[in-house]
């Protein structure tokens, strides 16, 4: 029973060595690729990486990790307009089957899925800021976006009547889609200024807008969009996404 009772505490003490040693490799590793996934990038901050699943030690000799989170709060992504991009917020993606070279530079996962937010005060600066004539003696421009609920985005649109300014904007409902690598807003119905309508493709040249996203990190690609309370939510997809090299 004596011998018993020490082969227990030796195999208790070595799998707590085991797991010491096995979390202590995984937040080196976190940290590693976190350095590397920011110099790739050219991010500001360092992001988030979370290296799931246990033991880590044992996947690291297979070669391939099962599933690896990574955070990013605020993203610049370019918008195909040289010099100008648009902020995404709160990247999060859960890359799976993450395999790495002999040296760990470069790591590639079979697959990946997540979510992001763009506010409606970064997508407003997508939209005509500047008065633009619809029709002879009407110039309108859009002056917020917010959310309509069941999904759509609330539009305001400023108009001025033969020189003088409506007292309240205009609002119209907007469906968000996305097609590709571009975020398009479009007016369910078009508004009147003043019991005054203009031509639809005037007015669509005020209402309805488009934002390209372009260069997300990795490689991933847009895959849906919705409006919510705080701004345009996102889906993202992508297969054989790069985390480094």
């Amino acid at each position: 029973m004596r011998a018993l009772r020490i082969l227990l505490v030796v195999v208790v003490v070595l799998g707590g060595l085991f797991v010491l040693a096995d979390r202590l490799a995984v937040n080196f590793a976190e940290g590693e690729a976190a350095d590397k996934l920011k110099a790739n990038e050219g991010l500001a901050a360092t992001p988030d990486v979370s290296i799931k699943g246990f033991p880590f030690l044992t996947q690291v000799v297979g070669g391939s990790l099962d599933d690896v989170e990574v955070g990013i709060k605020d993203y610049q992504a370019a918008t195909g307009t040289s010099g100008q991009t648009i902020r995404i917020d709160d990247l999060q993606a859960d890359m799976r089957g993450v395999e790495f070279s002999g040296d760990y530079s470069s790591a590639t996962a079979s697959s990946a899925t997540g979510t992001a937010s763009i506010t409606y005060a970064e997508l407003l600066k997508t939209a005509k800021s500047e008065p633009t004539q619809v029709m002879q003696g009407v110039t309108a421009n859009v002056v917020g976006l917010s959310d309509g609920g069941n999904g759509k985005i609330k539009v305001a649109v400023e108009a001025t009547v033969l020189g003088t300014k409506l007292p309240q904007p205009v609002y119209v409902l907007s469906t968000v889609t996305v097609s590709g690598d571009t975020v398009r807003v479009h007016a369910d119905s078009l508004p009147s200024f003043g019991g005054v309508r203009a031509a639809e493709n005037e007015v669509r040249s005020i209402t309805d807008f488009q934002q390209k996203i372009d260069d997300l990190p990795g490689g991933i690609q847009l895959d849906k969009v919705e409006a919510g309370k705080n701004g345009v939510e996102i889906s993202v997809k992508g297969s054989n996404v790069k985390l480094a090299g």
